[in-house]
């Protein structure tokens, strides 16, 4: 494998080259920009991206993350047209958090591949002063053949601000409009009512212009240690985010040892929730003291934590808003529902091994976690370690501190061997193995 340093390059060939981004922490999204020769998309269409994934009849192209692999970009140099100079990747933080940005995210690299060459990989130096976007790496034109080029340039305006500076026409979410205000009005009659302005809705977008709000993430499953965020509009009442333990027990011989779980949700309301200092999904020990700002208004500093399993079943209609459906004793299938999303601050979904299963690992029960919003997007965190003597494995945190969004976090993280205690969850999200009460389930 060869490697590039920033402002390295080396020449290609002119068959399909697959760009895959990796990175760890906060999500990265992965898009490209076909330009010309003065340094500037011949039109809108020149932008690929999650909201439009294709350009010049699949010479350039959009992959999301799938169990195929990470999101990548698939370029075919052959088929691009004359006047199409080269081609630019850029990893850029969420559009919809302006407070996002790539200090939250660490181990950036870009890995191209080629069929009949050797891989090329870029890692990115770290992006510490505020950058909400960096351009990554371009295709190119040189002579009659074509060459990549690592670039490494990071812009704080994010990918509309980087899109915009090559000529693409964007349109971002409008904020809401503030209500209109009425100047006080003396008495009037009853039968006189003061005139109350229109609103005046939000102007349309241009036609063709790429808009920068996401769409449902489909089906997705999570890598060790990956994320994903869901979009989420926290105001929608009727909105129902499910999280689901399944297991099937594994082998026929391994269910006949013993295959019950439970699924036990850990939580912090957004009232008590911080955010700040440590990031949330760390594994902590045992002394580790929460600092951040509040998340929202109003915080706290009451019992910063709850749970919900089959004993405590929780409710939808009261605090905390969160439900298990009960306890199954067999291989199958225990489900959560959360309800008002801006109410909920953190949610970690953990799994308890009752005693009457033995000693095998949480991954031979064929465990894993499924969240869905139940508008397009699931997200799937399965196990990849096989643990013995473990009674309890933290799975997946759920994130619901951002504004317009629910990050899932894949966490993994087990208890000690032969330690009844289950994990505690700090009001910052950080997570501490073995800190909490002791569990027992007997037959």
């Amino acid at each position: 494998m060869q490697e590039l340093g920033k402002g390295g390059n080396t020449a290609i060939g002119a068959e399909r080259i697959t760009a895959e981004l990796h990175c760890a922490g906060d999500p990265v999204d992965l898009s490209a920009l076909l330009v010309a020769a003065d340094g500037s998309v011949r039109s809108d269409d020149d932008m690929v991206f999650y909201n439009q994934p294709s350009a010049e009849s699949g010479a350039v192209r959009h992959l999301t993350a799938d169990a195929g692999g990470p999101e990548r970009i698939e370029v075919t140099p052959a088929a691009l047209p004359t006047d199409v100079d080269r081609v630019v990747l850029i990893g850029s933080c969420d559009p919809d958090d302006a407070s996002r940005t790539f200090r939250n995210v660490r181990d950036v690299r870009v890995r191209a591949t080629q069929e009949g060459a050797d891989p090329v990989e870029f890692p990115l130096p770290p992006l510490t002063d505020g950058e909400r976007a960096v351009l990554l790496l371009e295709i190119y034109r040189r002579d009659p053949g074509w060459k990549l080029r690592a670039i490494g340039q990071g812009y704080a305006d994010g990918l509309a601000g980087l899109a915009t500076d090559f000529g693409v026409q964007v349109t971002e979410p409008e904020p809401e409009p503030e209500p209109p205000t009425v100047a006080a009005v003396p008495a009037n009659p009853p039968h006189v009512t003061p005139p109350q302005p229109a609103p005046q809705p939000a102007p349309a977008p241009a036609p063709g212009t790429p808009s920068m709000i996401k769409p449902p993430l489909g089906a997705i499953s999570l890598d060790k240690g990956g994320q994903a965020s869901i979009s989420l509009d926290k105001q929608d009442r009727e909105l129902v985010v499910t999280a689901a333990l399944e297991w099937d027990g594994g082998s026929a011989q391994r269910r006949k040892r013993g295959a019950d779980l439970d699924l036990y949700a850990l939580f912090v309301p957004a009232s008590r929730a911080l955010r700040g200092v440590t990031q949330p999904g760390t594994l902590v020990k045992s002394r580790h003291v929460p600092q951040g700002a509040p998340v929202a208004s109003g915080n706290d500093s009451g019992d910063d934590t709850g749970v919900v399993y089959y004993k405590q079943l929780g409710s939808l209609t009261e605090r905390p808003f969160i439900r298990l459906d009960g306890d199954a004793r067999e291989p199958g299938c225990e489900t959560l529902r959360i309800v008002r999303p801006a109410e909920q601050g953190y949610v970690l979904l953990c799994a308890y091994s009752a005693l009457s299963n033995g000693f095998g690992s949480f991954r031979s029960f064929g465990a894993k976690v499924v969240v869905t919003d139940g508008r397009g997007s699931t997200v799937t965190v399965p196990l990849f370690e096989n643990t013995k003597t473990r009674y309890w494995v933290a799975i997946a945190l759920v994130d619901f501190t951002d504004p317009n969004a629910a990050a899932i976090h894949h966490i993994e993280a087990y208890s000690a061997r032969m330690t009844e205690r289950r994990p505690v969850l700090h009001a910052d999200g950080a997570i501490e193995m073995n800190g909490g009460p002791v569990e027992f389930k007997r037959p």
